[in-house]
């Protein structure tokens, strides 16, 4: 018998984008399923909506808690797993109909513990597919341990995302999510990648990651620098059992933490007494020696770390030159992802 599949699906405030996730998992090739559906205390209509779907079909498991977050909502939501396996989606995005079919068969043939597809960012008109390192026909990638976790710091080919993954449910069910926190992946993948012997990427993109519309500058607020601390707490991690990614996490921390910076400084409301700016500043002045190490072979982020040291706006300001000289086409810009019509 094909070995059970838990899903797990968070829910809250997303009523207009709900039937379309619920759909695209209960329609799935893969049929033995337990989908467990948890009501974070959503205010709109998303739990009469899946009380409903309970109704229609006896793999639903319809919960509702209290607003606890989208950490608490996986959490309680993985009390209930019963399956062999894991998965976990958010309920604005949704599946590919094969996509639980093929991660299982994947994982069967290679033993893998982990198991990724490669994914679409969705928008209401297009779709975009990240094809800089893989096509849609390669063949798919096996990684051991380090290289595993090698890929998962620099964020490109694993991201740290949770949902888009199959995981065996005994490797997970006793590492939490962090509650309370913003981008609760990054405090939490890189324990579960700690554990995994085999670790298989699918390049065909199955999962429809939904992207709002809602602008990261107008929307910014200071519960954004959580991906910091979570960064800065799997720094401590890496460099216990993976030292020889030392410089791989203070490159991501350098760039991740200048990108910040430069967001407060176009919404200014939410550091107006300039703490967190400072608290930036502050860590990069204390570990430069590390960073500057780290970015001895990387030019362009090397020249960031010096224009910011000297003064934040330097850099600020190299970079809006940046922008502007790559929208005239005076050097060329990043790579652009594959667009496909939606």
């Amino acid at each position: 018998m094909l070995p059970k599949v838990s899903v797990i699906v968070p829910i809250y405030n997303v009523e207009k984008y709900l039937r379309r996730c619920l759909d695209s998992i209960v329609n799935q090739t893969y049929s033995n399923l337990e989908i467990i559906l948890v009501n974070d205390g959503s205010p709109d209509n998303c739990g009469m909506i899946i009380d409903i779907y309970e109704k229609t079909d006896d793999r639903i498991k319809a919960l509702h808690k209290v607003n606890g977050g989208l950490s608490d909502a996986r959490n309680y939501g993985m009390q209930h797993v019963t399956g062999e396996y894991t998965i976990f989606v958010d309920s604005d995005d949704w599946l590919h109909i094969d996509m639980i079919q093929k991660l299982v068969t994947n994982s069967i043939a290679t033993k893998a513990d982990v198991v990724q597809s490669a994914f679409y960012y969705a928008y209401e008109d297009h779709l975009l597919f990240d094809n800089r390192y893989h096509s849609k026909g390669d063949q798919p990638t096996v990684l051991k341990n380090k290289a595993l976790m090698r890929e998962l710091v620099v964020n490109e080919r694993v991201k740290n995302f949770a949902w888009g993954k199959l995981y065996r449910t005994n490797l997970i069910n006793d590492i939490p999510f962090k509650k309370g926190v913003l981008f609760e992946d990054v405090f939490w993948a890189h324990k579960v990648m700690h554990r995994v012997k085999t670790f298989v990427m699918l390049h065909q993109p199955l999962f429809y990651y939904y992207q709002r519309s809602d602008s990261i500058v107008g929307n910014y607020t200071i519960k954004s620098l959580d991906i910091l601390s979570g960064m800065k707490e799997r720094h401590g991690f890496i460099e216990k059992h993976y030292s020889v990614l030392k410089n791989e996490s203070y490159r991501m921390i350098l760039k991740t933490s200048i990108i910040h910076y430069n967001l407060m400084l176009l919404n200014r409301k939410v550091d107006q007494g300039g703490h967190y700016k400072r608290e930036i500043q502050s860590y990069i002045k204390k570990n430069y020696p590390e960073l500057k190490k780290a970015v001895r072979k990387h030019p362009p982020l090397a020249r960031q770390l010096n224009l910011f040291c000297i003064h934040p706006y330097l850099n600020f300001i190299y970079q809006g030159m940046l922008k502007i000289f790559r929208g005239i086409k005076v050097i060329p810009g990043p790579v652009k992802l594959e667009r496909l019509n939606a």
